[in-house]
């Protein structure tokens, strides 16, 4: 892979209503589970979305989820706590990343919407999608097909890098 994928993933808000295949909702969730994870745990589970009702919900949901109501699919990103109380969070976020940037390679736009550790966000969703109580509730990714264009970025910045030591 190269890092231009890396660099092109953008945040996209904005879609053109077409549908998002079966087989590129697949990918994404393989992509997502292909995340390192403490102890190989895997503690993730997913929510894939695709009903217009549920995504519209959604945007209701969370305070800045409105794009998910012209959204094609949503995934959200959920993690057992009790199969991994101290690490879920980290293996989600790594697997909600791995989720975009594939998004990203399969021309697919999308936008991270956190909701942990937000109490009000995480049972919102949590009543819209029936999530159990023992979930923990990481993150909803917003997909579509993108309906914006954003020129690739780095967002280096020297003066936060540190050599050797702080």
């Amino acid at each position: 892979m190269s890092l231009e994928l890396i660099f092109a993933r953008r945040s996209i808000r904005v879609y053109t209503g077409e549908p998002v295949t079966e087989g590129e909702i697949r990918s994404l969730l393989e992509a997502g589970m292909a995340a390192p994870s403490a102890r190989n745990l895997r503690p993730w589970h997913f929510v894939a979305i695709r009903d217009r009702a549920a995504l519209r919900a959604l945007a209701g949901a969370h305070p800045h989820g409105a794009m998910l109501a012209g959204a094609a699919a949503a995934i959200c990103v959920c993690g057992d706590t009790e199969i991994s109380p101290d690490f879920w969070i980290q293996d989600c976020a790594a697997a909600t990343e791995n989720i975009l940037v594939a998004a990203a390679a399969l021309g697919l736009g999308a936008v991270w919407l956190g909701c942990h550790p937000r109490e009000e966000r995480v049972s919102a969703i949590r009543d819209v999608l029936g999530i159990p109580r023992r979930t923990g509730v990481l993150s909803l990714v917003s997909i579509g097909r993108p309906g914006e264009t954003k020129e690739p970025r780095t967002q280096y910045d020297e003066t936060r890098v540190h050599h050797d030591k702080w």
